[in-house]
């Protein structure tokens, strides 16, 4: 399992998400598929005229601007600009080096390449995810509740590619203090308050890889699996997923939504597809983003990507949050860990991490103001980031509030 080789791509640069003639590691078959290009330029074009990026901003009152939020609730995602800076983007880059030099040497070894105990093997809660090269683990299977009712197309990889690869991480906080930081970003805490409310939770945290040539798809679904029939249900009660990126998005890399479903219900995709001929949905776009930029998605969109055929790397970090009577004496789905019933008590203990996060970005960035989590002022609590809370991190995500 090699480590990053990736480089910052810009998204404005089109036509390089899908070159006319591949590197020797990414498959000839995806790279050659004209109508592919097509579909992908059409909606890189689409997604561009839509009025929903800039970087982030707030009123005098330090609510957030009016003309970001609504575009958030119409289209159910915006494109925050240059949130990460270089410095910040570098710490997250060596911690993303060392995590992928402790993978398992292969699935369910307990050792990595160099024989040192592999990342995660001493976790009970999920850690790392597998996958062949280029392929679909989840579609059109009854993994995550069936959830994920299309296959989508999995070319040929290369012939020199390994058997599997690792495309996802879960429990992340606890592998990568850069990770920790991004999470305790104050302007991004900001916007989690405005849309979600002061006392607003956590979900869970994750980090997807998408190597060239090798990144497995996620096939089309909606990510709540709980409230779609109850009287509580509107557009934003299952919550929404930031989508930090350390080395931009393209369209053929980054994931793909289709604009406004947030607001449709539970959608039958598989009929979505049926009418589209393939995995290939009409009105779906690109989430497109420079080295930095953070996403912000709408866990109800109908979202997926594609195998990644491409010569540039994708890496997301990726965070959500609840609004906390979404989850408050919620059974939870089961998705993520085992079905329970999210009460106060495993609420706070999980939102422990926004403190840990505000903590361990106060020290690495100084000259920021701190985020203030209501919820953590009104209990008094305080939190240091420091071997003692790293040490009570681990298996946290045992705890993540999956609806």
């Amino acid at each position: 399992m090699g480590v990053v080789q990736g480089t910052r791509v810009r998204s404005g640069e089109e036509v390089r998400d899908i070159p006319a003639s591949a590197d020797a590691s990414v498959a000839e078959p995806a790279t050659a598929d004209l109508k592919l290009r097509e579909y992908m330029r059409d909606g890189e074009r689409r997604a561009r005229s839509l009025p929903n990026r800039g970087p982030i901003r707030f009123t005098e009152n330090g609510e957030l601007a009016p003309d970001i939020l609504d575009a958030y609730l119409r289209y159910g995602f915006y494109i925050f600009e240059n949130v990460i800076g270089e410095e910040e983007l570098a710490d997250l880059e060596s911690d993303l080096t060392d995590i992928m030099a402790r993978f398992p040497s292969q699935r369910d070894s307990p050792v990595d390449a160099k024989g040192r105990p592999a990342l995660g093997a001493d976790c009970e809660a999920p850690a790392l995810f597998w996958a062949k090269p280029l392929s679909d683990p989840f579609g059109g299977t009854e993994l995550a509740n069936g959830r994920h009712p299309v296959k989508m197309s999995e070319p040929q990889a290369a012939k020199d590619a390994p058997e599997e690869i690792v495309y996802l991480i879960l429990g992340t906080l606890q592998h990568s203090d850069g990770c920790l930081r991004v999470y305790g970003h104050p302007d991004l805490l900001r916007v989690a308050s405005q849309i979600n409310g002061e006392d607003f939770v956590p979900f869970n945290e994750a980090i997807f890889i998408k190597k060239p040539g090798e990144g497995a798809s996620v096939a089309w679904h909606q990510d709540g699996v709980t409230h779609w029939d109850t009287d509580y249900w509107d557009e934003t009660c299952h919550g929404f997923n930031f989508m930090a990126q350390l080395y931009g998005c393209t369209a053929a890399n980054g994931v793909w939504v289709v604009p406004g479903s947030h607001k449709r219900g539970k959608i039958d995709i598989k009929a979505m597809a049926t009418e589209a001929g393939s995995d290939r949905l009409p009105d779906a776009v690109p989430l497109l983003c420079n080295p930095g930029d953070v996403a912000i998605c709408n866990r109800q969109l109908v979202h997926g990507s594609f195998a990644n055929t491409s010569p540039d790397w994708r890496v997301t970090i990726n965070f959500g949050f609840h609004r906390r009577a979404s989850v408050l004496g919620v059974h939870g789905g089961g998705v993520h860990n085992a079905p329970a019933v999210y009460d106060a008590e495993r609420i706070g203990k999980r939102s422990r991490l926004i403190g840990y996060g505000i903590d361990a970005r106060r020290k690495r960035f100084p000259g920021e103001t701190p985020f203030i989590y209501k919820p953590h002022v009104e209990s008094s609590e305080r939190f240091s980031w420091n071997d003692e809370a790293r040490a009570e991190l681990k298996d946290y995500n045992l705890l993540d509030l999956s609806i």
